[in-house]
C-alpha cells in the first residue's frame, strides 16, 4: 500500500476516463495530479493541475515527476490514432520507467476482433481491423517492457463507456445527449444483440485498484462491465428512467459504412462496427477471483447520475452559446456550470 500514499498522476485527465479517475483518486484522498494538453478547471480541491504534450518525452517527464502510480487515460483523435498512438505510448513508456512508477493503461476491447463469444484475457486476439490491430500492438509491447525489466505495467480493459465525462463516446451524444433533449436515442448496429458496457465511476475505482496490487501488474485485465443487455434492454431503461415512453432509432451496419463516405470520423467507427452487430461481451471474472467482489453500481443508478449530468452539460452549453451572442443573464459559466468536459 505504500505504492498507494505516493503520488497519482493521471494522463489524459480531461478525458471520459482520466476526469473520472481523478475525481476518485480524489475521494479516496490521493495525492493527485491532473495531467492534460489543455488546462483543466473545475476539478476537486487539492488536484495539481500540469498541461503537457504527451508527444514529447521530456514534457511527459516533467509532468510525472514524483510519481508512484501512473493512470495512462490519454488517447490521440480517434480519426488520427495510426503512427501518434505508437509515439505517444513510447514518449510515456520511456517516462514512467526512468521514474520507476506502476504505469497503468487504460486499454479496450478491440484486438479480439468480431468473435462473437463471451471474451477473456486468454481469447485470442483476432482483430481484423486496423484500429484493433493497432491495439494489440501497443498492449504488446508494454508488457514486452514490463518482462524485459524497462518498468512495471498493468492493464485495465474496458467496454464501450457511459457515464458522468462520457461524452466522446457512441453512448454520448447519440443516445444520452439525445435523450436529455427530447429525441431519439439512437442505436448502432442491431439493436437484440447483448453488449457489455462500462460505468465510468466503476471503471475509475477498478482501475485504480490495479495501481495498488502488486498481483495486478504484468498483465492485462477485464474490468467490470455491466451485465450484457440489448440495445433495446438499454435503452428501453433508459428512458424508465427517464420517465418517458422509448423513443429508439436503430443506425444499421449499412446506414453507418454509408454515412462513413461523408465523415472521417463514422468512417473510423464502421472498421469496428462488428462490435454492434453481434454479441459483444466481456467477461471479467478473473477480475474478481483475483481482487474479491466487486460492487457494481445499480444500472438505474448508474443511468440517473448520466442523464443528471448529461442535464448539466447541456445547460452548459446552451448557456456558452447565449455569452456568445452577448447574453451574459443565463448564469453561471460553462466551467462552472459542467465542470469540464470529456475532451
Amino acid at each position: 500500500m505504500e505504492r498507494a500514499e505516493g503520488l497519482q498522476v493521471v494522463l489524459g485527465a480531461g478525458g471520459g476516463t482520466g476526469r473520472p479517475i481523478v475525481e476518485e483518486l480524489a475521494a479516496q484522498g490521493r495525492r493527485v495530479r491532473a495531467v492534460a494538453r489543455r488546462p483543466l478547471s473545475g476539478l476537486p480541491e487539492g488536484v495539481e493541475v500540469v498541461t503537457a504534450d504527451l508527444m514529447d518525452p521530456a514534457s511527459v517527464r516533467e509532468a510525472i515527476g514524483g510519481a508512484s502510480v501512473l493512470y495512462h487515460a490519454a488517447q490521440p483523435a480517434y480519426t488520427q490514432w495510426l503512427g501518434n498512438f505508437e509515439r505517444m505510448n513510447d514518449s510515456i513508456a520511456a517516462a514512467a520507467g526512468a521514474a520507476s512508477a506502476r504505469l497503468v493503461f487504460a486499454d479496450n476491447l478491440y484486438m479480439y476482433g468480431p468473435t462473437g463469444e463471451p471474451m477473456t484475457e486468454s481469447t485470442p486476439q483476432r482483430a481484423t481491423d486496423k484500429k484493433g490491430r493497432l491495439r494489440t500492438a501497443l498492449a504488446a509491447d508494454l508488457l514486452q517492457r514490463h518482462a524485459h525489466g524497462e518498468l512495471e505495467v498493468a492493464i485495465g480493459r474496458s467496454s464501450d463507456y457511459f457515464g458522468p465525462y462520457g461524452t466522446n463516446t457512441g453512448l454520448g451524444d447519440r443516445v444520452f445527449g439525445a435523450a436529455v433533449a427530447g429525441k431519439a436515442a439512437s442505436w448502432a448496429g442491431r439493436l437484440d444483440t447483448p453488449h457489455s458496457l462500462s460505468y465510468l465511476p466503476d471503471l475509475a475505482r477498478a482501475i485504480i485498484l490495479l495501481g495498488d496490487r502488486d498481483e495486478a501488474a504484468g498483465r492485462a485485465w477485464h474490468l467490470p462491465v455491466t451485465d450484457p443487455l440489448s440495445g433495446r434492454e438499454f435503452l428501453t431503461r433508459l428512458f424508465e428512467v427517464l420517465g418517458q415512453s422509448p423513443r429508439i432509432r436503430v443506425d444499421s451496419t449499412l446506414v453507418v459504412r454509408a454515412a462513413g463516405l461523408f465523415s472521417p470520423q463514422i468512417r473510423e467507427f464502421g472498421g469496428v462496427i462488428y462490435q454492434w452487430d453481434r454479441p459483444w461481451i466481456s467477461d471479467w471474472s478473473a477480475y474478481e477471483a483475483a481482487f474479491g467482489p466487486f460492487r457494481r453500481t445499480p444500472l438505474d443508478e448508474a443511468l440517473a447520475s448520466t442523464l443528471d449530468w448529461w442535464r448539466g452539460h447541456a445547460a452548459g452549453e446552451a448557456n456558452a452559446v447565449g455569452i456568445a451572442h452577448g447574453d451574459r443573464r443565463g448564469g453561471p459559466t460553462r466551467e462552472a456550470e459542467v465542470a469540464g468536459t470529456s475532451r
